[in-house]
Parts: C-alpha cells; structure tokens; sequence
C-alpha cells in the first residue's frame, strides 16, 4: 500500500477522497498522515492552529489503520485512516487537552469524551489538539492562552469563530 509516497497535494484531500484513495490503495494512511503532518510543521509557526501535534502517535495510528485496511473486515470503516484534529476542550486520553487556557497547559486527561471515543473506534487517526479561545469563550480564537489562530487565506486575519484552530 502506498503508491504516493512523495505526498504531494495528500495533505489537501477532503475526507471522503482520502476514504477512496486509501480504499483503493492508492495511498497508505502514514503517506496521508506524514504529508499532513509535514504540512502542520511548514505552517504552524505562522497559523497557530494547533496547541498539541501528536507526532509520534498519529504515525502510530497511521500503521494501525494500514493493517486494520489490509487485514481487517472490509469496508473500512469510513475514518478509517484519516487525519484528523480534535478541538482542544475535547477530553483526548494521554493527550495534552488545555481548552486553550493557561490553567490547563499541563493537563493530560486519562480518559477519552465520547466523540474521541467514537473517532477511535472508526480508526481515526487523530493527529493533534485544534486552538480555540479559552473555554470556548469568544468568537475569533484570539483568546487562547496559546496565541490567536490565523486565517490561512488572509493571514491578517484571525480565522474566526471559538474553534479557529480547526
């Protein structure tokens, strides 16, 4: 599995084309992961729209979701292999979870909220925490404790709305 191992453009596929393409073998999910996660690092420094990048674990996922498409009951499930971000108020097991405030820089909860529970058991493959304002409290994410998320099209701009990371 994998035929595209460059990466190139895998980091801009919509979920449902990434379904296909890892479906049909046309990409392994650590080439779509890598190339998102290569993504992440070229453009993090600019956007902030990540307060945790879960590096090592969502390659880790990755190789989980590749066997569980080679060897496991097919279908796949629909998120089987996919990249996803989870927004940081969203309990993450072993994951650092802040809600984009200072208070909470250094928890990691040891338990999974349903919805990360759910993305789990459909073989998502979670590849870091989204900023938001603190506690969801506002409308731009300028009010994260770890710095206002920018609009990738207008980097003048903050992205809007309390989930801006995403």
């Amino acid at each position: 599995m994998g035929t595209k191992s460059s990466g190139a453009g895998l980091q801009y596929l919509a979920a449902h084309e990434a379904r296909r393409m890892l479906d049909t073998g046309e990409v392994s999910s650590v080439d779509l992961t890598r190339a998102v996660l290569q993504q992440i690092e070229r453009l993090e420094p600019i956007l902030h729209s990540y307060v945790t990048v879960t590096f090592d674990k969502a390659v880790l996922q990755a190789e989980q979701a590749d066997r569980r498409l080679r060897e496991g009951p097919q279908p796949a499930g629909p998120l089987t292999g996919v990249p996803v971000m989870v927004k940081d108020n969203i309990s993450t097991a072993g994951v650092r979870t802040t809600a984009g405030s200072q208070m909470l820089k250094d928890y990691v909860p040891p338990y999974d909220a349903s919805a990360v529970i759910r993305l789990r058991q459909q073989g998502a493959v979670i590849v870091g925490k989204g900023n938001m304002d603190e506690f969801a409290m506002g409308s731009s994410t300028e009010t994260s404790w770890f710095g206002p998320t920018r609009n990738p099209w207008n980097r003048s701009r903050v992205a809007g709305g309390s989930s801006g990371g995403s």
